[in-house]
């Protein structure tokens, strides 16, 4: 029986679990295929939780972590409301299309709710069907503040 649970990283179960998630969807093919650096791994768990943004949800089937949704709270200026980003989101390959995102999902609409949020953000790689199938579903989709000037696009500059 797959069971969800709110993220405690106060819990050395609930932090192994993000931690080897969290590097597991890095290592799948849509998350990048290459694991966190080691320096990443030392220090993730300790950082999130001294983040009061973020919060997670786990799925387990009996003990076993099996997905897993980073969220971290943002702004809306446009709202003038908070807003979820949904950072990451990994079900394990033997689970996949079992619905565990769609849950995962729900329960942060949930928290979102809760809160007070206007919206749920996220970002999908084109390629990435499966994921875009679901969200879809879910009821997300690109969007447009004047369809004259074309879909929002998600970019990034390292630092």
């Amino acid at each position: 029986m797959i069971a969800l649970v709110d993220v405690d990283l106060s819990r050395p179960d609930h932090a192994l679990a993000v931690l080897e998630l969290t590097s597991r969807y890095a290592r799948d093919p849509m998350g990048g295929g290459e694991d966190l650096a080691p320096e990443v791994k030392a220090v993730l768990v300790e950082r999130l939780r001294a983040r009061p943004d973020y919060f997670g949800v786990l799925a387990l089937d009996d003990a076993a972590p099996v997905a897993l949704i980073n969220c971290f709270e943002g702004f809306s200026t446009f709202m003038a409301r908070p807003l979820v980003n949904v950072h990451d989101v990994y079900v394990e390959p033997a689970y996949r299309g079992q619905g565990l995102s769609r849950q995962l999902l729900q329960r942060v609409e949930e928290v979102a709710r809760a809160r007070g949020c206007g919206k749920l953000t996220l970002e999908v790689l084109d390629g990435n069907t499966a994921a875009i199938a679901s969200y879809r579903r879910f009821g997300f989709e690109t969007y447009a503040l004047d369809p004259a000037f074309g879909r929002a696009q998600f970019w990034q500059k390292l630092l």
